[in-house]
């Protein structure tokens, strides 16, 4: 019983985490692929106060539930725009844009060889 003491409240947390509790948060980014919605998700796990997160690649927008007692809005578009990403309004950090694969950049950025072909990955 003991046990079950210990137990239990760790598992209501984790129900009420996932259940839909804190903020939800949607930013539109500069998010081209699949290989952006991994890179995303994968900076926003990391991030502290971020529950979860969905990057629909099709419309470009970033849905979020967070803790607003661990982390803000602009904390999430920092990490975004450090990550290579426009956020909103706010424009990615050039240097982390620069690193992206061409398939991950705007379109107007991306190399297109003499063959008309744009070399990336999707």
């Amino acid at each position: 019983m003991l046990f079950l003491a210990f137990v239990l409240p760790g598992m209501m947390t984790m129900a009420q985490t996932s259940s839909g509790k804190g903020e939800e948060l949607k930013i539109k980014t500069s998010a081209q692929c699949n290989m952006c919605k991994d890179r995303i998700e994968k900076a926003m796990a990391y991030e502290k106060g971020v529950y979860e997160s969905t990057l629909n690649v099709e419309d470009k927008v970033l849905t979020l539930r967070y803790n607003p007692k661990k982390t803000t809005p602009e904390k999430i578009r920092t990490v975004l725009n450090n990550t290579g990403y426009d956020a909103d309004d706010t424009k990615a950090d050039q240097k982390a844009y620069n690193k992206l694969p061409d398939c991950c950049k705007k379109p107007e950025d991306r190399h297109v060889h003499s063959d008309g072909c744009e070399h990336g990955h999707e």
